[in-house]
């Protein structure tokens, strides 16, 4: 980050370190999963190819992430519990919770079409993601229990659901008849009426799916007499339990047992107490402006693997602008949004009750969000490029309590815009000149403003004369003007366009949110 007057507000970030001896759960489930099924037409009361999907995505975020050794899931949710002493981004919760959903969202859209090829992705999916923090083994023990115990609810009552509406019954009559009902009643409504012993379902409806990791032998090599030479290798593995909080079936796996410890004793029922610690979030400050601010992981080596152009991707910032507008159309709570380069920064309004200002839920739903727009959006601004990774963003949630010290929060992130940005201008040009990288860095090193504009102008090109996009950002925002509806795109037929900052600042335009078309003097982005 680049020095300025305004790097104050970085004190307003709270630390949201977890620190140990506690376990971390991260948990991630659908939002308005109900809705996407139905528009989707998935299987009812489960799809298969729903639930292989999930699985895969899962797997992919514990090949990804390493740190995470146990995975537990069904229907449109999954429980990632990392390894016993895990510094994984150094323990913030922030930062673990968006990029896990972040990455699992992404991989949801991009293999889509793998598990469902006659269906068309017809809106994008997003997750909700919480941290559970486990002070001990046997609360870890709980929260297993608990969410096993809730896959075998759900599942009964659904398929004691779907069954009464397809023998003819309306859904709400279905709702009555199993109004009150419990277990034993459920599995005699099956059997006596339908003729179903629900223990005969597949067990990946009845008791979800755990991964995990194992040693298991793969081919390496061929010997010179052709015969296979084999290794053992840790990799994920699919098993299943009745009882996955069972002491004997955690004995069993010695990944497990190493990296998180052992369950003392069994639990003979899941404590109320521990579930509503389960279900606690923490609230952020009322009355207050709630930024959400969204950088992409690792984007130099996702630039470098895409050959983004440098120092400025027209292509990409438009792909990251078009995603910021869908966000603000989404998530009306919204009322601006800043960007630069890979990172975007959303202001709620001061009294929004989205999530009800829970952190986790409002950083988790927005990352998701835009890590789905990022992917279905890919072929529209880089139609010729295949994506070859997985991006994905983190995102943190932080309060400020006044007008004047928002107005401050978008200055330094514009005055981050342009010392960047003017860097990295000079840098590439240096680069392309034939100067190494190193030797670039060591010649900028030290340089002020006029000494890159001196270097720039050397090169014919004149710094203040750039595309303003490049050097002042891009900003969202709802236009009053138009009933509310959203500026997002270049064309005036639209209901919004994506507008460049152009002179904008703050401070000196009397920026007030939630008035943003009076206060920004505005050029239009080509």
């Amino acid at each position: 980050m680049a020095n300025s007057k305004y790097e104050y507000v970085k004190d307003f970030e709270i630390k949201d370190k977890i620190m140990l001896p506690n376990i971390v759960v991260a948990r991630i489930d659908g939002r308005q999963f109900r809705r996407f099924a139905e528009v989707h037409k998935f299987d009812r009361p489960n799809d298969r190819r729903a639930l292989k999907l999930m699985k895969f995505c899962a797997t992919a975020v514990m090949e990804k992430y390493p740190d995470v050794v146990f995975s537990y899931g069904f229907s449109d949710e999954y429980s990632f519990v990392l390894k016993k002493e895990s510094k994984f981004y150094e323990r913030r919760e922030s930062k673990i919770l968006s990029l896990l959903v972040s990455f699992f969202t992404s991989l949801y859209t991009l293999k889509w079409k793998e598990f469902f090829p006659q269906q068309e992705l017809l809106y994008s999916p997003s997750f909700r993601a919480q941290i559970i923090r486990c002070a001990t083994m046997d609360v870890l023990q709980t929260y297993l229990h608990w969410r096993q115990n809730d896959c075998h609810l759900n599942n009964l009552h659904d398929t004691c659901f779907w069954k009464l509406v397809d023998s003819g019954k309306s859904e709400s009559e279905a709702h009555e008849i199993l109004k009150g009902m419990q277990k034993r009643d459920k599995n005699e409504l099956l059997f006596k009426q339908f003729g179903m012993n629900y223990k005969t379902l597949h067990p990946m409806f009845r008791q979800g799916t755990c991964l995990l990791y194992a040693k298991v032998q793969v081919v390496c090599k061929f010997d010179k007499n052709g015969d296979p030479v084999n290794r053992p290798q840790r990799k994920v593995v699919k098993v299943r339990s009745e009882n996955i909080a069972r002491k004997s079936f955690w004995d069993k796996h010695l990944s497990l047992l190493e990296e998180l410890g052992v369950f003392e004793d069994e639990i003979p029922k899941i404590r109320p107490e521990y579930v509503e610690s389960f279900q606690l979030q923490d609230k952020l400050m009322l009355s207050t402006w709630v930024v959400v601010r969204i950088d992409g992981c690792h984007f130099h080596k996702f630039s470098d693997c895409h050959e983004f152009e440098k120092p400025n991707d027209v292509a990409a910032l438009n792909l990251m602008n078009s995603c910021a507008a869908a966000v603000v159309e989404e998530f009306q709570d919204i009322i601006f949004g800043y960007g630069v380069s890979d990172e975007y920064s959303f202001v709620l309004n001061k009294d929004s009750k989205f999530y009800e200002r829970h952190a986790s839920g409002i950083v988790s739903v927005i990352v998701s969000y835009f890590s789905a727009m990022y992917i279905q959006k890919w072929k529209e601004y880089f139609p010729s490029k295949d994506l070859r990774n997985t991006p994905s963003f983190d995102g943190r949630a932080v309060c400020y309590p006044s007008t004047k010290i928002l107005r401050d929060y978008l200055c330094w992130r514009q005055v981050d815009c342009h010392i960047n940005n003017q860097y990295n201008t000079c840098f590439w040009v240096l680069v392309k000149s034939g100067k190494g990288k190193n030797e670039a860095q060591k010649y900028l090193k030290g340089t002020q403003t006029q000494d890159k504009n001196d270097i720039l102008f050397h090169y014919g090109i004149d710094y203040n004369a750039l595309p303003e996009i490049f050097r002042r950002g891009s900003c969202v925002f709802w236009d009053q003007h138009t009933h509310g509806s959203l500026m997002t795109s270049v064309h005036e037929s639209a209901t919004a366009r994506v507008v460049s900052l152009g002179v904008y600042h703050p401070v000196q335009s009397g920026f007030e949110p939630g008035r943003t078309t009076k206060a920004v003097k505005l050029s239009i982005m080509s």
